[in-house]
């Protein structure tokens, strides 16, 4: 009897490698699925790591992929995730900078612990409304959704979303140069925070342009220390305004009133200046950063393929469709 016919791929079959830009999508899509469910269940860490996945893969999005339908659908569905746990993250940093506080010498407790209440009952609230609104969106059809248009993604030259991603980090760089000198040296926090932002979009886009083997690591390190102590200093900033509020109605108890909050305000603004100061010293390293992404990073060449295997940029696998529901 002849043995059974076996149907399978041909050993010589050639296996089609799927385009540079649906690898970087999906890579982005996977991280967001993996810490999303634990951010929805309110998981600090997953929390953070769920709202930088987010916004990693909205930063890829518009370079990626070409406009459709399906992308802008997507945007928007990210958009809201990463909007709804923005309402939990920034306590989440409270709290936790908070209990640091509690362990060093000269911090009144009694008065730590009801700025420390306030905002942990201002983030149980938000928490309440993270889920609400994560609630509405249907993670699965998202999935699908991304899914779709990593799919769609053509498979020809790199030449023109190159040019898009670098076009996108210039932007991103001329917004970081016009926060920095629109901020200048002065404390002020709405300024510091919009060159916290661009400098945060522009460390996004890097990173992407790492990942098509660009050599941007370096500029996303320098560019994470100095998004680092501005990200410190808003996150002080966030607990005066507690501390504030506490002071404006504080609670029942003797002693509330004894000057506690006053000698915490007088630390974080200590702390606040120092920071501050911090970031006008490495303020010139920054703006000589932003123009070496405008005029020298695309200048290097790639690293080469093999190099770029190693950092997960090939995927071998043969193309399959996705079984697609319209959201």
């Amino acid at each position: 009897m002849s043995p059974p016919l076996r149907i399978g791929r041909h050993r010589t079959t050639i296996v089609q490698e799927p385009p540079a830009t649906t690898v970087l999508l999906r890579r982005r899509s996977k991280e967001l699925e993996r810490h999303l469910p634990a951010a929805i269940a309110g998981n600090v860490r997953a929390v953070h790591r769920a709202r930088v996945a987010s916004r990693r893969l909205r930063e890829a999005l518009p370079i990626v992929a070409p406009s459709s339908k399906a992308r802008r659908k997507a945007g928007r569905k990210i958009r809201r995730v990463t909007r709804a746990l923005g309402l939990v993250r920034e306590l989440d940093v409270a709290v936790g900078i908070l209990d640091e506080l509690a362990q060093r010498q000269g911090i009144p407790r009694d008065a730590l612990e009801d700025v420390r209440g306030h905002v942990v009952g201002e983030r149980d609230l938000r928490r309440a409304q993270m889920g609400e609104r994560l609630s509405r969106v249907k993670t699965g059809r998202l999935s699908r959704r991304l899914e779709e248009v990593a799919f769609s993604l053509p498979s020809g030259p790199e030449g023109d979303w190159r040019d898009s991603l670098a076009t996108r980090i210039a932007h991103r760089a001329d917004r970081l140069s016009a926060a920095m000198a629109a901020a200048g040296q002065m404390y002020a926090p709405e300024p510091l925070h919009k060159v916290r932002i661009t400098a945060k979009k522009l460390r996004y886009a890097l990173e992407l342009a790492g990942d098509t083997g660009l050599p941007a690591a370096p500029l996303v390190a320098s560019l994470k220390r100095a998004q680092d102590i501005l990200g410190r200093l808003h996150d002080l900033q966030i607990i005066q305004g507690h501390v504030a509020t506490v002071q404006a109605h504080p609670p029942d108890r003797a002693g509330a009133t004894d000057g506690g909050l006053d000698r915490i305000a007088r630390v974080l603004e200590k702390e606040c200046r120092h920071l501050h100061a911090r970031h006008i010293k490495g303020a010139p390293a920054v703006m000589e950063l932003a123009l070496e992404c405008r005029t020298r990073l695309f200048a290097a060449p790639p690293e080469p393929p093999a190099r770029r295997r190693q950092l997960g940029m090939s995927v071998s696998g043969r193309r399959r469709a996705p079984a697609v529901r319209r959201a």
